[in-house]
């Protein structure tokens, strides 16, 4: 049967989504119910840690945020390393330097409103094309496109893009224009997402329950959609992480906010190369003893992390930590793994 054109359909595929979305909207922490307008600093927010990230992963991190932080004035004038070690396990940390940055921004600039229009938005720090478009629509119920992962692959679906992916972003960005309504486009696009997470899931979609299967050309071959590219393959490194222990405190550093892991509390490393590079670039002298290995997955490179152990004798400066507290030291997941591995094979 052939599929109406996106003329003929973008009235209908609005009218059922939207009631759908209306029985079936998702109880998020940072939403208002259809048809009302959120907080920006809470949709503002919620679109930064979702950024690769799952629903699941953010909740806690956003109910802790805005806990402690509830408004944007209140961000804006947080400490650097709170909110750093806040942050911590989150992962993809410039996200964590751009929010900071961003709440100044707003507070120095706009006077601790966010501006209403995509323009205006993609001016602040770390809110890209995507971002600003959701800020618009969600919370300001402006006329935008908004397209994450899960309206990529509703849409993609919808039509039955067949170029891979990214050369298929554009006809999908195309695509989502023709059938975003003009008033309620915060609604539409929120309902696009749950659609994404709940019905039209990347294995085994729901075709039965969707809304909008009537208007949908990949129904069935559905999985097929988007086209993936082939991957390429995620490069190895071997590296070095040091546990320095003297009277019951552990040697940490924090690292440079330009690069990985930027700015936030860690414990010192050799480099990360293609070889393992064993004790260079220890930060101490000691009898090292490798206590195992971590593995750790960035988005570029998969790390294979030697952890040594060495006891300290005399007193060099340094950022000491008291090892009983050492969860409140805020570390990212890989150097959290780590110190785990470390604190298991202590000889006491």
């Amino acid at each position: 049967m052939a599929v109406d054109s996106p003329e003929t359909i973008y009235p209908q595929i609005a009218v059922d989504l939207l009631a759908w979305y209306e029985a079936n909207a998702r109880d998020l922490p940072w939403r208002a119910p259809p048809g009302a307008r959120p907080d920006p600093y809470r949709v503002w927010l919620s679109e930064i840690m979702l950024q690769q990230t799952t629903v699941a992963a953010v909740r806690p991190y956003f109910e802790k945020f805005t806990n402690r932080w509830p408004a944007v004035t209140a961000l804006a004038a947080a400490d650097e390393a709170e909110l750093m070690a806040a942050w911590a396990g989150l992962g993809y940390y410039a996200r964590a330097r751009n929010l900071i940055a961003c709440a100044r921004t707003v507070v120095s600039d706009h006077d601790g409103y966010f501006p209403d229009t995509e323009a205006e938005l993609r001016s602040l720090p770390g809110i890209g094309a995507y971002t600003a478009a959701a800020i618009a629509a969600i919370a300001f119920g402006k006329r935008a496109v908004v397209v994450d992962a899960n309206v990529e692959r509703v849409v993609a679906r919808l039509y039955a893009v067949d170029q891979p992916l990214p050369i298929a972003k554009s006809a999908i960005y195309a695509f989502t224009d023709t059938v975003t309504p003009a008033s309620r486009s915060g609604d539409f696009a929120q309902a696009m997402m749950d659609l994404g997470a709940t019905i039209c899931t990347i294995r085994s979609p729901k075709c039965l329950l969707c809304p909008i299967a009537a208007h949908c050309a990949g129904k069935a071959d559905a999985e097929r959609y988007p086209v993936k590219p082939r991957k390429a393959g995620r490069p190895q490194r071997r590296g070095s992480i040091f546990w320095a222990e003297r009277n019951g405190s552990v040697l940490l550093c924090r690292r440079p906010d330009r690069g990985l892991l930027g700015g936030m509390m860690a414990l010192p490393t050799g480099p990360w190369t293609d070889a393992d590079p064993g004790l260079s670039d220890a930060p101490l002298r000691a009898d090292w003893q490798q206590v195992g290995t971590v593995r750790h997955i960035f988005t570029h490179f998969a790390l294979d992390a030697a952890v040594y152990h060495g006891k300290i004798a005399d007193e060099p400066e340094g950022l000491w930590w008291p090892i009983d507290q050492i969860k409140q030291a805020g570390l990212p997941t890989l150097f959290a793994k780590a110190a785990a591995l470390a604190l298991e094979n202590r000889d006491d």
